[in-house]
């Protein structure tokens, strides 16, 4: 089957690539696992050759989803969904068969929505081990102070930890796409990391809007400078080399008057 542009189809073939997404995954008896986008289904098959208790893919073209049915008809641990990933309920399925452990190669046109829509459903999920595209890989895991650093990587902190594993080149794909893509690890944090505030977003949206912009300028109209030092924070600091927990400190200041007392 020709992969189909709209659905961002780039189908895994490669199976030293493969053998190593599995590896990483590494499935135990209890897993119940969940693919996004099984596409041909040739990580499927090495996902059901492990001794996971369950294994639920979700498939949005409804041709692949016909010939993943016939291929897998006769495997009792597999159940097809023929369902938009952007609008699976997680939490619906972690009810039936218990907290999910995510795989897939992620369609690069969502992978952000997508990736923000998994984690509306968190406490529904172990783990996500996915493939996208090497540059956001690389701001997902990255640390203050990095190139990649920015309003992805403060907006996943909270609930997860992100760990880069390995790139995989064009050619493991059919077609092959123009970019390198990566694998990682993001494990879902048991709590969040710290006490999200309601202003959590705004401020980091604001901050990062400009990069090169200091934090005075960058949240003006948000936070004042006598707001951004009562953080213990330069007021000339630039977004990118604060970590996580300081843009929740700037959003606490933003719904509070200057010298208030905050826990």
């Amino acid at each position: 089957m020709r992969a189909r542009r709209r659905f961002g189809q780039h189908f895994l073939h490669d199976p030293a690539a493969i053998e190593r997404i599995v590896a990483a995954l590494s499935p135990g008896p209890g897993d119940c696992l969940v693919e996004i986008g099984p596409g041909r289904g040739a990580l499927t098959r090495a996902l059901l050759q492990s001794p996971c208790r369950s294994l639920d893919a979700i498939e949005i073209d409804r041709d692949l989803a016909a010939l993943l049915r016939a291929a897998f008809a006769g495997e009792r641990r597999f159940a097809l969904h023929e369902a938009d990933a952007l609008r699976f309920d997680f939490t619906a399925l972690a009810r039936e068969r218990g907290r999910l452990r995510v795989v897939g190669n992620l369609p690069y046109n969502i992978s952000t929505p997508l990736l923000f829509h998994l984690l509306r459903s968190a406490r529904a999920l172990i783990d996500l081990h996915v493939m996208l595209q090497r540059e956001v890989i690389e701001r997902m895991a990255a640390a203050p102070g990095d190139a990649a650093y920015g309003r992805l990587t403060v907006m996943l902190a909270p609930w997860v930890d992100v760990q880069r594993l390995f790139d995989v080149g064009p050619g493991a794909f059919q077609p092959p796409p123009r970019v390198w893509s990566a694998v990682a690890r993001v494990s879902v944090r048991s709590s969040p990391a710290f006490p999200v505030s309601p202003a959590f977003a705004a401020i980091v949206a604001a901050a990062f809007a400009h990069r090169r912009k200091t934090l005075r300028n960058a949240l003006r109209g948000l936070v004042t400078a006598a707001q951004i030092e009562c953080c213990g924070i330069d007021p000339a600091a630039r977004p990118e080399t604060l970590p996580p927990a300081a843009f929740n400190a700037l959003a606490e200041r933003a719904r509070a008057p200057i010298g208030s007392s905050l826990s």
